[in-house]
């Protein structure tokens, strides 16, 4: 990812000195601490750019990454879209056609506008050139558009509102210990296969949005807490999904901004902070303040009627606390343990990943309040050691970890939330050894996790082939970067237990290609039969889940353990 380039002292020498003998003695003379710190300073410093007339502070091989990426989402525009696509289109029509007054109102369309109001702001700003590209894109009762004039425009503006997150991490190159390294963390936020699944090809907006993140990361890197603030109090009111991590800059920004070191509030800082963010909820908030329709936002931001699980079970703790469900109900089923009651409701409530409430049928059914207290224990564990430690790398860890609380323990958490935990955990890959291993496994994990987003044939090999491009190009120069051998022989054991669960993704995956082709040869085979006709269809229906749940359970299990183990390191290491 990066070119080597001279160092100031070795350019100095070729051009401002005559004699090789006068060159050795300035480079002799010059200490070597000096003389490191030079180079560093150098490598972070980036080289001509490929259009220099631009102004722009990037280097060649950076050019080459933004426009190779460019090329490779453009060739993805007729791929394979979810119904998010005719969601986004519908409520550019929503914020087009209708006064603002209706915008959290309407019903035309069964995908009502159900986000923040910064990023209905946001859909109203896209749907005026939309309205020139083709006026039926922004046609209120024109549902379920698909001309190619819509595809083109709409996937048009997830590359291009992604280009902050393109600024946001190449200013994290800018001054950064080691400019080698970020560089490569860099580019994989930026090539990151969970944004090319989940924007690019399922489509959402995510790109644009975790741009705001790291720029508000960013910011409290570079000592400017309140503007690192504001950037979350902006990204709040763009996708509230975004509260997961909230406690961690509530706890940063009060203890390492707003109260001195010795504790004392400073009250002009408190002051300053609180309205910022006041003016920053007043400028999305406002308007419908003003017209009474606050309840109604509300409850449209906050469906409380869904239940434990998505569709496709998120692999968390629930969907393991699920499976064992459903292996205690066919254990009792069978007669194998006696004494144990059945819930009648619980038998088909989670057997295919139903929407509504899961309940379970020999285990206790889980609340909404017990995933709720839950996550908050978790998270008030990490917040008291983050107020005891506000630095960069203790903010980060801990932000991570709210993430990940939330995403284990959350109520009806989708798939796609995981990236809530790679973004931030990303930029603590090269930490240490340690933080590294967690970083595989999690990411291993937590992109398999978004492959059932695409199940068309045509993207299963792009996702497979990206998504191996990618760990090679980024594990593999962090790991000779960061590797340590296991120190203990519980060490080792765990190591070797790592790879071994890293090694079993190639063989799930080629065990959920072939099981429904194999499940319908032979069922049909039985269905020339009349008499199995009716069984054969039963049969299909009941496997059909199967490749999802083996997907979601063997996620989890190195998800949990990544979780585990992120936690373990940052309570007790004092680093």
């Amino acid at each position: 990812m990066s070119q080597q380039r001279l160092s100031p002292v070795q350019t100095r020498s070729a051009s401002g000195l005559s004699g090789g003998e006068k060159s050795r003695t300035l480079a002799a003379s010059i200490p070597e601490e000096s003389t490191s710190n030079n180079t560093r300073d150098a490598a972070s410093e980036p080289e001509p750019g490929r259009f220099p007339w631009l102004k722009l502070d990037m280097t060649k091989t950076e050019w080459d990454v933004l426009i190779a990426s460019t090329c490779l989402k453009l060739l993805l525009f007729p791929a394979y879209r979810s119904t998010d696509f005719e969601v986004h289109r519908n409520w550019l029509a929503i914020t087009y056609s209708l006064p603002i007054s209706k915008w959290y109102y309407d019903t035309t369309s069964e995908w009502t506008l159900d986000y923040p109001p910064f990023f209905a702001y946001f859909e109203k700003l896209l749907s005026i050139p939309a309205y020139f590209v083709d006026p039926k894109i922004v046609d209120l009762h024109n549902l379920n558009y698909g001309a190619w004039s819509a595809i083109a425009y709409q996937r048009t503006t997830v590359i291009l509102t992604e280009l902050v997150l393109g600024a946001a991490v190449l200013k994290f190159i800018r001054g950064a210990e080691n400019p080698t390294i970020q560089r490569i963390i860099s580019a994989s936020l930026f090539l990151h296969p969970g944004f090319l699944i989940v924007d690019h090809i399922h489509f959402q907006y995510n790109g644009f949005m975790f741009g705001i993140l790291l720029w508000s990361i960013l910011m409290a890197r570079n000592d400017h807490k309140l503007a690192s603030g504001l950037l979350f109090a902006v990204l709040l009111n763009f996708k509230h999904i975004y509260l997961y991590l909230a406690p961690a800059y509530f706890v940063y920004l009060l203890r390492s901004y707003c109260l001195s070191p010795t504790g004392a509030l400073l009250p002009a800082r408190f002051l300053t902070l609180a309205n910022t963010v006041i003016i920053v909820f007043l400028v999305s908030l406002g308007p419908f303040l003003l017209m009474g329709q606050l309840p109604q936002l509300l409850s449209r931001l906050f469906p409380f009627t869904r239940g434990l699980n998505h569709a496709y079970w998120a692999p968390n703790v629930w969907a393991l606390v699920t499976a064992l469900d459903r292996v205690l109900l066919k254990v009792v089923s069978r007669g194998q343990l006696s004494g144990i009651n059945v819930n009648v409701s619980g038998v088909a409530s989670t057997s295919r990943g139903l929407v509504g409430d899961t309940v379970f049928a020999v285990l206790p059914t889980v609340k909404p309040i017990h995933t709720f207290a839950i996550t908050v224990a978790f998270q008030t564990i990490y917040m008291g050691k983050l107020w005891t430690n506000t630095s960069y790398k203790s903010f980060v860890t801990a932000l991570t970890l709210c993430g990940f609380t939330s995403y284990m323990f959350g109520w009806h958490v989708h798939e796609k939330a995981i990236l809530l935990v790679l973004v931030p955990l990303s930029l603590l890959a090269a930490e240490s050894n340690a933080y590294f291993r967690i970083f595989t496994i999690t990411s291993i994990a937590g992109i398999y996790s978004l492959f059932p987003l695409l199940f068309t044939p045509a993207e299963t090999l792009v996702k497979i082939i990206y998504t191996v491009l990618w760990a090679v190009l980024v594990l593999k120069p962090i790991h000779q970067q960061v590797y340590q051998f296991p120190q203990g022989i519980l060490a080792v054991i765990l190591d070797l237990l790592e790879r071994v669960y890293l090694a079993g993704f190639p063989l799930l995956q080629l065990f959920v290609t072939l099981l429904p082709l194999v499940t319908r040869w032979r069922f049909s085979s039985k269905a020339s039969s009349a008499e199995h006709a009716e069984g054969t269809h039963e049969g299909i229906s009941a496997m059909e889940f199967l490749p999802l749940m083996l997907t979601s359970v063997y996620c989890a299990i190195g998800l949990v353990w990544a979780f585990v183990r992120l936690s373990f390191i940052y309570l007790i290491r004092k680093d």
